[in-house]
């Protein structure tokens, strides 16, 4: 086992944090959020650096060039990852690390930065990318009588007085 992968893994057991490592270097991580639920982070240990990758939303519904344009200003301050899409438009984290650098302390720091930059701006993220979508959702749900209560962040856009 390589020096980043015992830190990675005694890392991540100390943080006490679901995690599996499907083949050897490889390491799926769950962390857990209060917006998003949950983060899933994989960690790849390669010949020289440690890749780090986040899913965050899917591709937006609507407003690509808003999504994007808070996805640019903000990775001017983020630390050690940043937002990108894929092919189909899906939003990331990303980031690269030398295998020197990976340590318990540095390992702790990425990790938060994905948590905060994915759980911390996951409504918003909606809110820019899915208005559209909210809003019918809240429609839909309460032209049946259904509970809002999953929309209560986007009180904004439905309009709903909550007190």
């Amino acid at each position: 086992m390589s020096d980043a992968a015992a830190v990675i893994e005694q890392t991540l057991a100390d943080a006490e944090l679901e995690w599996e490592s499907p083949k050897p270097g490889t390491y799926v991580v769950t962390l857990p959020g209060t917006r998003k639920l949950s983060t899933t982070c994989q960690l790849i240990v390669g010949a020289h650096s440690l890749s780090v990758n986040a899913f965050v939303i899917r591709n937006p519904d609507e407003n690509h060039e808003g999504v994007h344009r808070w996805l640019l200003e903000r990775n001017t301050r983020l630390y050690g990852v940043s937002y990108a899409i894929d092919h189909l438009g899906d939003v990331y984290l990303v980031g690269r690390l030398p295998l020197a650098a990976v340590t318990p302390e540095e390992l702790d720091r990425i990790l938060g930065t994905v948590l905060e930059n994915a759980d911390g701006s996951f409504n918003h993220l909606l809110e820019l990318g899915f208005a559209g979508a909210i809003k019918r959702e809240y429609a839909w749900r309460t032209s049946r009588g259904e509970s809002t209560r999953n929309l209560a962040a986007f009180t904004r856009l439905t309009g709903e007085n909550r007190e």
